[in-house]
């Protein structure tokens, strides 16, 4: 047998001359097959792109539709980790085990968070067919509790096909200081906010290495290389001057702006000319109800937003423009998407910095206001509210999340000049997440393989529409396709969907669903529930049928107890976590979970005569987190909540020697019940040395539902500094070791841990 398990065809005799060598065929694709490039942006809604209505610069983008095709009718699964699952695997989302979030595993074969084995993602089917596959960005299709340092890697891209990744595994990273991986280990990013550093143009140079690497060594092999930027994803951050030149730009507020992209739209032939506005999403005041101080601050968020849009298509430029100058664009199938709707987790108010409101410290506007200039840099963590997130999804209703148009619809763009001959046309076929892998098998000429790495592989469920490319009248998969996200949920089938919105916590049963015409009412408009009654009961009993067959079921809308309660089984019974000098970034699911809690931090130090500072535990960062350190000789732990620091400094300094240096946490519980959405009560931090009381704090904030997106790291804060030093303020002494002791008398919140995290991903 060879190496790769075929046998050998050769003969062996006792010596060579007696011998018969052979080389086994190395995978080879068809001929011509082209390369595959797919940018795939987070949470940009139907209208953002300029090419689909928008004023947000996006040239790159627009070219790239003028010398190709944009698609109208591409539906995603109105979340992030969902849609790629489906995107890479060509099977529906809960059908591969991610129907929901990669952030838990509920327990059900739907639910696992992690794509299955026997759903063979698109790098390895592409691999068995010679292809090499580079991974660049977001992945979140990997269980967040096996994100840590020990894996398991069998989830993780260069566990599913691809040859090389850089990028983050989580749903979000700050920009300026991204929890970056490289292939199968976590790296500190190789510049900050100081140095220009960006986490888009460093993706982009990484996209463009790979691609040059490959060039280099293999010019006869073809590659994929996926491309999953972090905007516009939030934390909205982009330069300051790109920022505020759009600021005039958006100062005629959402109402305006929603008229204008569908009357682009229109005139674009992108949707019917009768399609009609709906009304605004549930929630959402007219734009001149708010104060002249609201719509100043709303208008920078929005502006954020698109600076963050407008900078990532100038450094798409750059790879395309390598591309033609490498000479290999034009076998080159570029695909560029977005992966849900526009976001509504930033409010009806939006967020300079959500850190705070998520653990119960307000943001009122005048604090907004206060921070204006500040929203787009390293120490916000801003989002723009549900007014701009409609506007984005324009002419849609509802938003990501929802299984309404604004979550499900997306731009959809391909670029190909050796096969697409219809450049700039339009095409209004309906297009799921699923059919993508299909499609791309069929432009290569080849089949997804029945076996990869010896288990059997389940069928392909999406359908290709590699037809529709080269004919405009070509009809839309002819089978239903199902949608559901936390309970809301949708069926399309034949030009026609049901839906319905479900409320949280509401029973299922009380659910209203809607029935529209989609070909006669591209915005969801006219509800036909009443007119067709059978064709409704019929669609829903079709839901029901496709929900039992893709492992939908059962239906589950708790959001906080299903990530509280998957946390809870991931830390099991530990209470106790020893760290050391030297060890790398640890993710924030998995580090201590001290949120709501008491908890005691001790560090085993030696300190030389000369004094030694820095830090020795951090986790989080400027906008939000914890960490333990030496300045000037004292002990000090700052209680960052929301850019609201909480300092207490040692009453006496540190004295040489070896030491042991701590915090001790203690949660001091109310005994009458708090306020639904108040703070919950009063937590005591006292500094120890040597288990000596040495100065305390009390306050009433503290971590109720996140301690931050950001990690921890040991001896050091790797990145955007949690407390007022330089980071990464090395320990300069010498650190043995931190031990975290967590008490057992955590009690979260599930609705507002829920919230928070929704907003994470």
């Amino acid at each position: 047998m060879s190496a790769s398990g075929t046998p050998f065809g050769g003969t062996v005799g006792k010596t060579v001359s007696e011998s018969k060598p052979w080389w086994p065929d190395a995978p080879r694709p068809p001929a011509g097959a082209p390369n595959i490039l797919v940018v795939l942006f987070d949470d940009v809604g139907f209208s953002d792109f300029g090419c689909y209505g928008s004023a947000i610069r996006t040239p790159t983008i627009d070219r790239l539709a003028a010398e190709g095709l944009r698609y109208s009718g591409f539906h995603t699964t109105a979340m992030c980790s969902t849609t790629r699952a489906a995107l890479l695997t060509g099977r529906n989302h809960h059908s591969v085990g991610v129907g929901c979030l990669a952030n838990f595993d509920s327990g059900y074969p739907g639910y696992r968070g992690k794509i299955a084995r026997e759903a063979g993602t698109l790098a390895e089917m592409l691999r068995v067919h010679g292809y090499r596959n580079y991974m660049v960005g977001k992945w979140h299709v990997t269980p967040l509790t096996e994100s840590g340092a020990t894996g398991p890697f069998d989830g993780w891209p260069l566990g599913r096909g691809f040859d090389r990744f850089y990028g983050f595994l989580d749903a979000e990273t700050d920009q300026y200081a991204p929890e970056l991986v490289s292939d199968n280990t976590h790296i500190d990013p190789p510049g900050g906010y100081a140095d220009g550093y960006h986490l888009t143009e460093d993706l982009i140079d990484q996209s463009i290495r790979f691609i040059g690497d490959h060039v280099a060594d293999r010019p006869d092999v073809p590659w994929l290389t996926w491309v999953a930027l972090g905007a516009c994803h939030a934390p909205h951050q982009a330069p300051a001057e790109i920022i505020g030149s759009y600021d005039a730009a958006f100062a005629h507020g959402w109402d305006v702006e929603r008229e204008q992209r569908l009357a682009r739209q229109k005139a674009m032939g992108l949707v019917p000319g009768d399609t009609r506005m709906p009304a605004r999403n549930d929630g959402v005041k007219a734009w001149e109800e708010h104060s002249a101080d609201e719509r100043r601050v709303f208008t920078r968020l929005q502006a954020a937003f698109a600076g963050m849009l407008d900078h990532s298509d100038r450094h798409l430029a750059r790879l395309v423009a390598f591309l033609d100058t490498a000479g290999i664009r034009d076998n080159t199938v570029i695909i560029v998407m977005s992966d849900n709707g526009a976001s509504q987790e930033g409010g009806p108010l939006g967020f300079v910095n959500a850190m705070g409101p998520f653990n119960f410290k307000p943001e009122p506007i005048a604090e907004k206001l206060a921070r204006i200039d500040d929203i787009g840099g390293p120490d916000t963590h801003s989002n723009f509210p549900h007014g701009w997130a409609m506007a984005s999804n324009t002419p849609l209703r509802r938003y990501k999340q929802n299984t309404h148009g604004g979550g499900i619809r997306d731009p959809f763009v391909i670029n190909w000049p050796n096969r697409i001959a219809a450049k700039g046309e339009l095409r209004h076929q309906f297009v799921h997440a699923c059919d993508l892998t299909p499609t791309l098998l069929e432009l290569i000429g080849i089949e997804a393989p029945i076996d990869i790495a010896g288990c059997r592989q389940m069928p392909l469920e999406g359908e290709s529409f590699a037809r529709s490319i080269a004919d405009v009248s070509a009809p839309s998969k002819s089978s239903p396709q199902y949608f559901e996200m936390f309970g809301h949920r949708g069926l399309w089938h034949a030009g026609w969907k049901a839906v319905a919105f479900h409320p949280s916590g509401t029973p299922f049963e009380n659910d209203k669903w809607e029935l529209f015409h989609l070909d006669a009412d591209f915005s969801e408009t006219d509800d036909l529930a009443t007119k067709e009654p059978e064709r409704l009961a019929a669609m829903i009993a079709t839901w029901w049928e496709e929900a039992e067959k893709h492992k939908v079921l059962p239906l589950d809308d708790r959001f906080g107890p299903r990530f509280a309660e998957n946390a809870a089984r991931f830390h099991g019974a530990r209470h106790r976590f020893v760290f050391h000098a030297g060890m790398g970034h640890v993710p924030t699911d998995v580090a201590p979970d001290v949120r709501s809690r008491s908890y005691t931090i001790e560090a085993h130090v030696e300190i030389g005569e000369a004094g030694a500072d820095g830090v020795l535990i951090s986790h989080g960062d400027a906008t939000s987190g914890y960490s333990l350190y030496l300045s000037d000789g004292h002990l000090v732990h700052d209680l960052n909540i929301g850019g609201s620091h909480q300092i207490v400094r040692s009453d006496r300094s540190v004295p040489s020697g070896a030491r042991r240096l701590g915090v001790h946490v203690e949660r001091l519980v109310r005994k009458e019940a708090p306020a639904k959405g108040s703070r919950t009560g009063v937590t005591e931090y006292t500094l120890l040395i040597d288990g000596e009381p040495a100065g305390s704090l009390h306050t009433q904030l503290g971590f109720h539902t996140l301690i931050s997106w950001s990690g921890l790291d040991i001896g050091r804060d790797r990145g955007s500094p949690v407390s007022h030093y330089e980071a990464p303020f090395e320990f300069a002494g010498r650190l043995l070791r931190v031990t975290v002791t967590m008490h057992n008398d955590q009690k979260l919140d599930g609705e507002a841990v829920g919230n928070a995290q929704m907003a994470r991903q």
